[in-house]
């Protein structure tokens, strides 16, 4: 539902989320990144790392998403190896923008 929380930055996080409908706002202590839709990926790195989550992301519109649990992580990206690339290419492209904004 728009205005909905999906993500809130500090908290403990053990899914990642598919948005397969909709556009979400990601928030970085309190100030905006990017907006997200349909077949972007968000909330992998506490997925991946279980640390914190790094920003918080807020549904713009009425979202659908496949929320991916940390317990059948592996098993899904075994099933569906093109979710594996798609996370792979979304983290090496924010590593690339941070790259970018920090060093040129």
């Amino acid at each position: 539902t728009a205005g909905s929380l999906v993500v809130d930055q500090g908290q403990t996080g053990r899914e990642a989320f598919v948005l397969l409908d909709g556009t979400v706002t990601v928030k970085r202590n309190g100030r905006k990144v990017t907006t997200l839709g349909p077949g972007d990926v968000l909330g992998e790195m506490s997925l991946l790392d279980h640390g914190p989550r790094t920003a918080t992301v807020v549904c713009d519109t009425d979202c659908t998403m496949l929320v991916l649990e940390q317990r059948h992580f592996i098993g899904v990206l075994d099933d569906l190896p093109g979710l594996g690339v798609k996370l792979l290419a979304t983290m090496a492209g924010r590593i690339r923008d941070l790259d970018r904004k920090y060093y040129g």
